[in-house]
């Protein structure tokens, strides 16, 4: 007779947890909640932040650096350049970058005024770009911003001739690596009386955006719009186009073809303010896989280094960047990085409830403040409800205020500088005077599925996967 507590038996009682009875596979905690939840919503769950679900990444590659068969560069006497220039071949005022780092576009909308002001402020202070965002340019952002990047996305919000001539470039969205295929998303706590204005929405209502431009079908409209975009910029300004990775080779050769400058490919670990679950966990190609293949898509083109590819999505570390740039980056874009180092999803905040406390280096008990807004220090995925703790994600003019953005900017331009550092040190070590110059041959891959990604071969062998 089977025992009682067998799935066989005639009255199943609840199994304890231990190695007997192994959590299933298919249906475990996360999944049954997301059933339940489903069900007593009758809709699908939407948040903020990336994909949370284990990929390969950077963190699978390691560099091999110099010691008998090259030799590394000393980092106190031989220099080691960062120099980055986008659109030299067709543009009057190519965009020139200190370092090839670059801040993503983030909306005013998805962000606070005081955290597009801090970001401008950021990536002026170390000689990058910042990015827009849909809905439009806010006066702070630019007048904070040397180099902007303005948007143009399939909503169009905010969008207009007058930000168009003000901007250093121009950058085309037709995808985002966090939802590749889905249109923008800023649920109506987020649409105030600015943000309604700036996008022509009335205030308070949910903003769905298109998934596609209105103006096209195909790559012979891109071709067009590109065109538009260069006779109203008198040709002085670089036009990039950004992808959700996906069909990688193939957009990127569109995009070529239909005159882009810089093509921007977004991998799936991309962050997002708010879009459905389903887009973030299961649609796309992680960041290692679409930087090789759109690399390759252009050597393949011959237009390696005249068209310049910026790639994003999960950067983090300075080991990133330089990983990046050896599979054929000519830089990267960092979005959900640098609003941590703005103070994102601290593990405490100092500023809450004394803001003199900052100063005095006084940690406060700011738990309760926490969750009175629905969340909890350190665990804070609340992008996409404006109920951000520390003012980042949110249109609450009191909420906003928590972040003062020359203390936030001060914050992010230590960070992209340390990631600056941590990039050429690897380079230097690999013998390189520049960062550009690293290349494929300076890696190699911890696992089968990071090789076969990257295309380079597994450590210690010289066998690439699918070679």
């Amino acid at each position: 007779m089977p025992h009682p507590d067998t799935i066989d038996g005639p009255h199943p009682l609840p199994r304890p947890a231990d190695e007997r009875y192994p959590p299933h596979h298919t249906f475990g905690p996360p999944v049954l909640a997301g059933i339940r939840e489903r069900a007593e919503l009758g809709r699908y769950p939407i948040r903020g932040w990336g994909a949370r679900r284990a990929v390969p990444d950077f963190d699978d590659l390691l560099l091999l650096t110099a010691s008998a068969s090259r030799y590394p560069l000393e980092g106190y006497r031989e220099r080691c350049d960062t120099r980055t220039i986008f659109g030299a071949r067709r543009a009057a005022r190519p965009v020139v970058l200190d370092i090839p780092i670059t801040i993503a576009g983030m909306s005013f909308g998805s962000l606070s005024a005081p955290a597009k002001e801090a970001l401008g402020r950021a990536a002026s202070l170390v000689g990058t770009s910042t990015t827009t965002g849909d809905g439009g340019m806010t006066p702070e952002e630019r007048s904070a911003s040397t180099t902007l990047v303005y948007q143009c996305l399939p909503s169009r919000y905010g969008f207009n001739p007058t930000d168009l001539r003000a901007a250093d470039a121009v950058e085309i969205v037709l995808g985002q690596g966090a939802k590749p295929g889905g249109g923008g998303m800023l649920l109506g706590q987020k649409v105030g009386a600015r943000v309604a204005g700036m996008r022509t929405l009335p205030e308070g209502v949910d903003q769905r955006s298109a998934s596609r431009h209105p103006d096209w079908t195909g790559p012979d409209d891109l071709l067009i719009k590109i065109e538009e975009i260069r006779e109203v910029t008198d040709w002085q300004v670089p036009v990039y186009v950004k992808i959700g990775a996906t069909r990688v080779d193939h957009d990127v050769r569109l995009a070529v073809a239909a005159g882009a400058d810089v093509v921007v490919v977004d991998g799936m670990q991309g962050g997002t303010g708010a879009t459905q679950d389903a887009f973030i966990e299961h649609t796309g190609i992680p960041t290692l896989a679409a930087v090789r293949l759109a690399a390759a898509a252009l050597a393949d083109l011959r237009l390696t280094g005249d068209v310049g590819l910026i790639i994003s999505g999960g950067i983090r570390t300075g080991a990133d960047v330089a990983k990046a740039l050896a599979l054929g980056a000519d830089a990267v874009s960092l979005g959900v990085a640098p609003l941590v180092a703005l103070g994102c999803n601290a593990p405490t905040y100092r500023h809450l409830a004394d803001p003199g406390a900052a100063v005095a280096g006084v940690e406060v008990d700011v738990t309760q403040e926490y969750v009175a807004l629905g969340t909890a220090p350190g665990h804070c995925t609340h992008c996409h409800t404006g109920r951000c703790p520390v003012g980042i994600t949110t249109q609450d003019d009191e909420l906003a205020a928590r972040l003062d953005p020359r203390l936030g900017a001060h914050r992010v331009a230590n960070y992209l500088r340390a990631l600056a550092m941590e990039t050429t040190m690897l380079a230097r070590a690999c013998g390189k005077s520049d960062v550009h110059r690293l290349e494929p041959e300076d890696l190699v891959a911890l696992t089968v599925e990071a090789a076969a990604m990257a295309g380079v071969p597994l450590a210690g062998t010289d066998w690439i996967p699918g070679r």
